[in-house]
């Protein structure tokens, strides 16, 4: 499946330039679009979004390897934080007893 992807991306790469040099519509534009959605569909049906929870005492919460933070939660009614190095949830506010994160990751099936 992955050579079959890249062949038709690569031919789809070489009638992008050969049309765009023509400035004029190619005629292949309505078959390249229709494989370009046929290689996406396929390739999007391999894959899922795989979440978990994190936490810890503190201020501040690791993601696992792999995963990265796509929300964060503060204790002590705290609204402010943010994630730093792509990474790590940060709870803003001074005294925080727990902070949470949400982490996902892109997964095949």
């Amino acid at each position: 499946m992955k050579m079959r992807a890249v062949v038709l991306l690569a031919v789809f790469a070489v009638f992008v330039v050969f049309c765009a040099a023509d400035n004029q519509k190619c005629a292949l534009d309505g078959l390249m679009s229709s494989l370009t959605k046929s290689v996406a569909s396929a390739v999007l049906e391999k894959v899922t979004l795989s979440c978990i929870d994190a936490s810890a005492r503190g201020s501040l919460v690791d993601c696992p390897a792999g995963y990265k933070p796509t929300g964060c939660s503060c204790g002590n009614a705290c609204g402010s934080w943010d994630i730093r190095n792509d990474q790590t949830c940060h709870c803003q506010c001074a005294n925080q007893d727990w902070t949470a994160a949400r982490c996902c990751k892109i997964a095949l099936k």
